[in-house]
């Protein structure tokens, strides 16, 4: 069955982040997930790469209009609601990877923990209660498609 992925992380990225993004969004398209983003560049458009090039599909909940989404980008849903998307980005998910880090992430993270969103970290906080610690792309995929799987049966 599949699973609403959200990917979230920094627009303004390092090469580290990015690459482990576009792994993210790769290993979710081929297992056949979709992938929510903000939908603009850094993270976002590189977990949308990822996924595009598998031919996965992309949701691009965006702070403000169409034009604006990363080419990447299957579906894109222009909000006009700046960063209050970011409510939008975590509920429209079964789970949420948070790859690197930015205040408009962890402002993510924090909505995703209180609303009981399942949430794996991968080069990011070091959070002592609630997300879940990934050292690789491979087991932030593998641990958010458990976390999906076991909050959308319970």
């Amino acid at each position: 069955m599949p699973y609403t992925i959200s990917v979230v992380g920094p627009a303004q990225a390092d090469e580290t982040e990015l690459a482990a993004a576009e792994t993210v969004g790769r290993l979710l398209a081929e297992r056949g997930h979709a992938v929510v983003t903000g939908g603009h560049g850094g993270v976002m458009e590189a977990a949308a790469r990822g996924a595009a090039i598998h031919d996965g599909v992309v949701l691009g909940i965006l702070p403000g209009l169409e034009r604006d989404a990363n080419p990447f980008v299957t579906i894109a849903l222009p909000t006009g609601l700046g960063e209050m998307r970011n409510a939008l980005i975590i509920r429209a998910a079964d789970a949420v990877i948070c790859v690197g880090t930015s205040w408009g992430s962890l402002s993510e993270v924090s909505l995703a923990m209180r609303t009981g969103v399942p949430v794996v970290l991968l080069g990011g906080w070091d959070v002592p209660q609630g997300p879940q610690l990934a050292t690789t792309p491979q087991d932030a995929v593998r641990m958010a498609i458990r976390l999906a799987m076991r909050r959308r049966h319970h």
